[in-house]
């Protein structure tokens, strides 16, 4: 009995062969399995890094857009700005030139009238034969001394 526990026989050597095939065998499964985990770890970590990569180039090219649209609302908004000023200019010179040709139109009046008074004027005192004889100033000044209120032009000449 005791030389059965110290013998092994071929059953148990075969036994034990199998027992470290199968022992070879399921390490070598779990180094493949390492191996799968660690391809599958770095595949992600490749597809991360890609897909950070195509949101970023996605996130750029929308920051782009944004840009060439801000710039072209700025644009507009300039363009706006300065035909809104071109037309008030315009509305302003339209003004202006009606305020000096009507400042012309009343200063011809006064002339006209200022120049009616003094030919109503020397109608009366004229011989009425020669009333509508025409006559320089300085014949008319030496024969009736016409008072130096002669009518004066002034003329205000505004350049836009």
């Amino acid at each position: 009995m005791g030389n059965k526990c110290c013998k092994s026989g071929p059953d148990e050597d075969a036994l034990e062969e199998e027992r470290l095939k199968r022992l070879r065998e399921k390490r070598h499964r779990a180094r493949i399995k390492a191996r799968i985990k660690a391809r599958i770890k770095a595949a992600r970590k490749i597809q991360a890094w890609w897909r950070g990569t195509l949101v970023r180039r996605t996130l750029l090219a929308a920051a782009l857009w944004a840009w060439v649209i801000q710039n072209w609302w700025r644009a507009v908004l300039c363009r706006r700005v300065l035909q809104r000023r071109q037309d008030l200019l315009k509305i302003y010179v339209i003004q202006e030139k009606a305020a000096v040709r009507l400042q012309s139109w009343v200063r011809m009046w006064q002339c006209h009238r200022r120049y009616c008074h003094i030919w109503h004027a020397l109608c009366i005192l004229q011989v009425p034969k020669s009333c509508f004889a025409l006559q320089t100033d300085d014949h008319l000044q030496d024969q009736y001394d016409v008072p130096p209120g002669q009518p004066e032009f002034h003329i205000e000449i505004l350049s836009v």
